[in-house]
């Protein structure tokens, strides 16, 4: 779901304690599926290539049941319309009404981009809401985009979309990955639209 994996991302993901999680990223390092980095710029964990391969074998032996696999595919079909209103309420982030890059000196315009993403939260919401039923991980993710999108109400500018500080659009794409990856689906042209 993510290339590099901060501790506290390993906590909001797992529901783990930070000493849990360090517990158990030492037993995976030991056992090369995941490798630490540390650098003064960032720190985390990173999955190897047996840990992928480890990862697809345990999908392999020990599947979702019948019925989580369902919820999981149902979640993920209810999700593409809303992915893609999403890349709209993005495009508007990025770009202003006259398709030039957003200074976001236009605080009325963001205020209605921002407007756009509240309602496309709510949508997100209410179709993960059997997820966390079907596998309690996707449980998570509705309180790590309401976190986001508070900071973003908030003013935090860099919570809608800076890449790697969790911000809203960093969370969807884990959870878009998250639900690919559950469901054992490729990416493809209904990812895209």
């Amino acid at each position: 779901v993510k290339g590099l994996a901060t501790d506290d991302f390993l906590i909001a993901m797992t529901g783990l304690t930070a000493r849990d999680v360090s517990s158990l990223v030492g037993v995976l390092t030991g056992e090369g599926l995941v490798v630490r980095r540390e650098t003064p710029r960032m720190s985390g964990t990173m999955i190897t290539a047996e840990g992928k391969s480890a990862y697809e074998e345990l999908g392999r032996d020990s599947p979702l049941a019948p019925s989580a696999r369902g919820r999981v595919e149902e979640v993920y079909a209810a999700f593409l319309p809303v992915n893609s209103a999403f890349k709209g309420v993005c495009a508007a982030w990025q770009l202003d009404a006259a398709g030039n890059p957003n200074d976001h000196s236009d605080p009325d315009y963001d205020a209605a981009v921002i407007a756009d993403l509240g309602a496309i939260h709510e949508r997100v919401i209410a179709v993960l809401s059997p997820a966390g039923e079907a596998v309690a991980r996707l449980g998570r993710y509705p309180a790590r985009l309401a976190a986001a999108l508070s900071r973003i109400q908030d003013g935090d500018r860099a919570a809608f979309a800076r890449p790697m500080s969790d911000s809203y659009h960093d969370v969807w794409m884990e959870l878009h990955q998250d639900l690919l990856l559950t469901a054992q689906r490729e990416r493809d042209e209904a990812d895209e639209g």
